[in-house]
């Protein structure tokens, strides 16, 4: 039988990989021409707190698969997972795609959204997995307001 945080673990992977392959050069160019606000000195940071982001998120899943009862898995909720790692994965392509910011803030706040309906239906599974799930509570907004703000600088 193979371990539910493998298969977790390599779905995320998978979909990260997969949609990540998604962004164009073109777009990256376009993206790195774009002005930022003069405080955003934590740009470095980013992949960083991502990488982290992801990990607690595969984790909450794992959570979830392994508190559920044996005779009731979690599918609906691990499809919501999955979705939101989408979400997530789609918020560079999506502007790079346009070459709009809007489109980023759009994904960003809806990736958010998705992720506090998460949060708030796993809570009765394991509150455990809902807390993993705070620092992309924390973090989505952050990130969302900086493309918000960009928009309004380009």
């Amino acid at each position: 039988m193979i371990k539910s945080w493998l298969v977790i673990g390599i779905v995320a992977i998978l979909v990260a990989f997969g949609l990540g392959r998604l962004n164009t050069a073109e777009g990256y160019r376009w993206f790195n021409r774009q002005r930022r606000p003069t405080w955003l000195t934590f740009e470095g940071l980013i992949p960083v707190i991502w990488t982290v982001i992801l990990i607690c998120g595969v984790w909450s899943a794992y959570n979830v698969w392994e508190a559920a009862p044996v005779n009731n898995p979690p599918w609906g909720l691990m499809a919501l997972y999955l979705l939101l790692e989408v979400a997530i994965m789609l918020y560079t392509p999506s502007m790079f795609w346009f070459k709009n910011l809007r489109a980023g803030t759009i994904v960003g706040a809806a990736g958010w959204v998705l992720g506090l309906i998460l949060a708030i239906l796993v809570y009765p599974v394991s509150s455990t997995a809902t807390w993993l799930l705070v620092p992309y509570l924390l973090w989505s907004p952050i990130g969302t307001y900086v493309t918000w703000v960009m928009e309004g600088l380009n």
